[in-house]
């Protein structure tokens, strides 16, 4: 099974989470920038998962996911990880969120993230998302991504253990529902 991306935090939870053996595009030795086309997560997913498996043949699981903040109308939503360009840090990024929402009362946002497995043939989907609150400072400690600037129930995401953020992680969420779908187990069961 094959993970289409080469974000090793990502791999790392994906592993934790589904129990199974999982390669990344750099473990097989594969470069490739899939062109994120899609105008929500979920199409991007798809995107990912069915290019990834066009160019590898191995039944591949792909994510997208990202940050809608109300007040900015979900901005950046599919933009996420792009919006100032590909070679911004995650603290650059969040500084600029920061910037944007300085005269917003409304700080209501959710992390989605949808994932989408491709074996060839069977197309399985999951989506979930996770309310909170944008801070007014960053802080950061452990994560990535957003995890220093949303809040959840008050606390930062950066500031919860591993085993705390994933009890409400949209990643593990997702990826939860997915191990449950009955086709995606049947899969499973005959490529192990």
């Amino acid at each position: 099974m094959l993970f289409a991306s080469n974000n090793q935090d990502k791999i790392n939870e994906i592993k934790n989470i589904l129990k199974i053996n999982l390669s990344s595009l750099n473990d097989i030795d594969v470069k490739v920038e899939i062109l994120e086309t899609g105008n929500t997560f979920m199409e991007n997913a798809i995107i990912k998962a069915k290019e990834t498996y066009k160019l590898t043949k191995i039944p591949t699981i792909a994510d997208d996911s990202g940050l809608e903040i109300e007040a900015l109308n979900n901005f950046p939503g599919v933009l996420t990880h792009r919006f100032l360009g590909p070679n911004k840090t995650d603290s650059e990024r969040n500084q600029e969120i920061l910037r944007l929402m300085q005269d917003k009362n409304n700080r209501t946002c959710y992390f989605t993230c949808c994932i989408a497995f491709f074996d060839g043939i069977n197309l399985i989907t999951s989506e979930y998302r996770l309310k909170g609150n944008i801070s007014t400072l960053e802080h950061i400690n452990n994560g990535f991504g957003f995890d220093s600037i949303f809040l959840y129930k008050g606390k930062y995401l950066s500031d919860m253990t591993l085993n705390e953020k994933n009890e409400i992680s949209p990643r593990y969420k997702a990826l939860l529902k997915l191990s449950q779908n009955k086709n995606f187990k049947k899969i499973i069961d005959l490529i192990q």
